[in-house]
């Protein structure tokens, strides 16, 4: 089962509505997440295991960058127990988060 970012499923995205928000007001990478109109692979992914009655219990997610903070509550809610990423993502909430919870993170060589 894959995710992907993008607006929510039926809505436009927000390059058909006048650009990015946070982009227009520009808000730092990483900051003020909640203003985001997209959804992000990672809450993607969980939502479609749950619209399809796949368990999450104890998977390992694969995402292309780090998660941020959101997405690290949502994949240890869904007590997903193992994270691999390819790119770092600075979010000192989310890895805290991580670390709180004895998360498995695991960042892939990329050679």
């Amino acid at each position: 089962m894959g995710g992907q970012n993008g607006a929510p499923k039926g809505l436009l995205h927000c390059s058909e509505l006048g650009g990015c928000l946070r982009a227009n007001l520009k808000i730092p990478s990483g900051e003020r997440h909640e203003l985001c109109r997209g959804v992000h692979a990672e809450q993607n992914v969980i939502i479609q295991a749950a619209v399809h009655g796949v368990s999450t219990k104890n998977a390992t997610i694969y995402c292309s960058t780090y998660p941020c903070s959101i997405c690290a509550k949502l994949i240890i809610n869904a007590e997903i127990s193992r994270v691999v990423y390819v790119d770092d993502y600075e979010d000192a909430r989310a890895k805290k988060l991580f670390a709180n919870a004895n998360m498995k993170v695991m960042m892939l060589k990329n050679d």
